[in-house]
């Protein structure tokens, strides 16, 4: 089975956050995946999405659709996380005036991506962005 989307992301541009999760709510809903499962996905990539727009210069979305599991990657060229434990704090926030003004950067990001998927993994350079890759399995 294993197909791949990529998607670009630019930095403030919120009116394309959401592509990503929409193209792959699409090809999850054409491999029959329980719409449970589906959610959770959704969820996770739109809220990647969202951060690379509010923190990041640009950035990519990396979807692997596998026999048993999705694969997503999110890199971004951006500030990258100081303290990633404290990052995954539910309402802990970086987020400029600006963005808050917007409705997003309330600070449950990171923690909505590891409350909605089955493995997270953080890695993050400051200066330099952050990759954050998520599974989730179809079962």
């Amino acid at each position: 089975m294993a197909l791949e989307l990529v998607f670009q992301i630019e930095g403030g541009d919120f009116s394309n956050a959401g592509k990503a999760s929409s193209q792959i709510k699409k090809v999850l809903k054409q491999l029959n995946i329980d719409t449970r499962i589906i959610k959770r996905v959704v969820v996770a990539v739109y809220e990647a999405e969202v951060n690379v727009a509010a923190h990041a210069h640009r950035g990519q979305v990396k979807a692997l659709f596998g026999e048993t599991e999705v694969e997503v990657v999110v890199t971004d060229q951006g500030p990258g996380i100081e303290n990633i434990e404290q990052a995954m704090q539910p309402g802990y926030s970086t987020a400029s005036k600006e963005v808050r003004e917007m409705g997003f950067g309330a600070g449950m990001g990171l923690s909505n991506i590891a409350k909605n998927t089955d493995n997270l993994h953080i890695e993050s350079e400051v200066g330099k962005g952050t990759i954050l890759t998520f599974r989730c399995n179809y079962s």
